[in-house]
């Protein structure tokens, strides 16, 4: 072939790309990952060990995230250590993670924390030396105290974006003594809102007196409603997965699975409106359809690869990507078609690629 017909046949895919993009172009776009807060034990620096964060991973996922220019990210829990009934200590570490992704929320990427178990509980060890994790209500007012501005400051939104958010009610959030046994007021940790024609919703995977569970009936209702005024994707936003990854036998069911009629229910609804759930909680990147073998097309994301460390110890796994930092980036055609690409570097830091492309 002569180097004059190459040229022109990469001009008319270039051009077929770029007619292709103008017809169908992206109205929505958001990044999501979450777990980069840092282990006592191991953290890296004399400045991990007071904040308690994988500075270095996180700052890097955030640079590469801004670098995207996505109209939003979604961080799903466990963004500090928490697990102490000092208030300093966790308002530090509050402090610190808001101002790593400040930058973020000055270049166009509006920052929508999620809670975590690390940001719900109290780790609590018995003169037996059994430890329990519970939520508590002084945990959710903190959470409050230390994020409720940016949940949702509708008017910030719009101005960080330059697209509507809508459809926003802090009062919106499962009832006390509803269906989905809350004991606490729900308002500013389970939320919803729509934004470029699709709608978000973020929940409380460890509600005070119901940990674990996903609030699948006001889930649905909160679904009908956004599908009633005209969304046509439906995607949330959550700490604990409704699956868990088992990327090695004797992995411990860590999810809503611990109660298989919640998750039950819960995947139901994903099911019903076709959405993806982004989660976190295990350390870790996977992606899967939970009821594919039953014609199943909702997907579930796990990117709890935002620095903590890796659920995967050396020599689980084969997967290399099992012990990667990883975020997902997600854009939302005019068509309603969705594609998620995961980016991922290694635990040596080395050059980023790209993990999986999922679209549906």
């Amino acid at each position: 072939m002569r180097i004059s017909t190459m040229l022109f046949c990469a001009a008319l895919v270039l051009g077929q790309g770029a007619a292709m993009a103008a017809s169908d172009p992206v109205v929505m776009s958001f990044a999501t990952v979450g777990d980069s807060r840092a282990d006592p034990a191991s953290a890296a620096t004399a400045q991990d060990k007071v904040y308690l964060q994988n500075t270095r991973a996180l700052s890097r996922i955030l640079r590469e995230i801004q670098a995207a220019k996505p109209k939003a990210l979604f961080f799903n829990g466990d963004m500090i250590m928490g697990y102490t009934a000092d208030q300093g200590a966790i308002a530090r570490q509050y402090a610190y993670w808001r101002g790593m992704t400040a930058g973020l929320m000055e270049n166009g990427t509006y920052v929508v924390p999620v809670t975590g178990n690390h940001e719900m509980q109290f780790k609590h060890t018995d003169a037996a030396g059994t430890t329990t994790k519970t939520a508590r209500l002084e945990n959710e007012e903190l959470w409050r105290a230390s994020m409720g501005d940016l949940i949702l400051d509708t008017a910030r939104w719009k101005a960080v974006t330059g697209i509507e958010a809508s459809a926003f009610d802090a009062g919106n959030a499962p009832p006390v003594g509803g269906p989905d046994g809350n004991q606490t007021s729900q308002s500013q940790l389970t939320f919803s809102f729509d934004a470029g024609g699709s709608h978000f919703a973020v929940i409380d995977t460890d509600p005070v007196g119901n940990d674990g569970h996903g609030p699948a009936h006001w889930l649905a209702e909160d679904f009908r409603q956004a599908r009633a005024r005209g969304a046509r994707r439906f995607f949330v936003f959550g700490h604990k997965p409704a699956y868990t990854y088992y990327f090695k036998d004797g992995v411990e069911t860590d999810g809503m699975d611990i109660y298989p009629d919640n998750a039950k229910a819960f995947w139901q609804v994903m099911e019903e409106y076709g959405g993806a759930y982004f989660c976190g909680h295990q350390h870790i990147f996977n992606a899967q359809q939970p009821a594919r073998a039953d014609g199943g097309k909702a997907w579930q994301v796990m990117v709890g690869s935002g620095g903590s460390p890796f659920s995967a110890k050396d020599g689980d796994s084969r997967n290399p990507q099992d012990r990667s930092y990883a975020w997902a980036l997600v854009k939302v055609h005019a068509s309603g078609k969705v594609r998620i690409e995961v980016y991922g570097f290694d635990e040596h830091y080395g050059k980023t690629k790209r993990l999986r492309t999922i679209q549906f």
